[in-house]
């Protein structure tokens, strides 16, 4: 779950643009957790996201709370079922969560993915090669429903 501060859980997004009303992409190539608003807890990852665009780079700032009648899906750490979920998603196949949460598959882990896939790694060898990366987080609001748990509060430019 998202780490809170002062009963606020704080999110960040990062883009070429600020985001003041966040919408869910259906477009592009498929991600870790299926289409949709991507956010993190780590403002250092969203910076690392929004310096990855074209043009500017900002960062947008939203308050989360949680709605105990969305369909949420978390994952901890990364395990089996979580790796099982990110390759389906990468290949397109939907899921019926309202929100996803859980580490990212970043690009040297996508390779390992891929690697696994395509059976020139065991399972036991993905384990082993990503053990020693440095912590991730992604949210993604995947629905309409669950976007209005965001609130913006602000965005900076870097």
């Amino acid at each position: 779950m998202v780490q809170e501060q002062n009963g606020i859980y704080i999110l960040y997004h990062g883009s070429n643009t600020s985001v003041v009303n966040p919408e869910i992409r259906t477009t592009g190539f498929y991600k870790d957790f299926g289409y949709g608003f991507y956010c993190t807890k780590i403002e250092k990852q969203a910076r690392k996201w929004a310096l990855t665009k074209r043009g500017g780079s900002i960062v947008s700032v939203y308050q989360y709370t949680p709605d105990d009648t969305l369909n949420v899906k978390t994952f901890p750490i990364m395990t089996d079922e979580w790796l099982d979920f990110v390759v389906n998603c990468r290949r397109g196949i939907g899921h019926e969560y309202d929100i996803v949460e859980g580490p990212m598959a970043d690009d040297q882990i996508w390779d390992y993915v891929e690697d696994l896939i395509e059976g020139t790694i065991t399972r036991n060898a993905f384990w082993e090669l990503t053990k020693f990366k440095y912590p991730t987080h992604q949210i993604v609001f995947c629905s309409q429903k669950s976007l209005a748990t965001l609130k913006f509060i602000k965005d900076h430019t870097l």
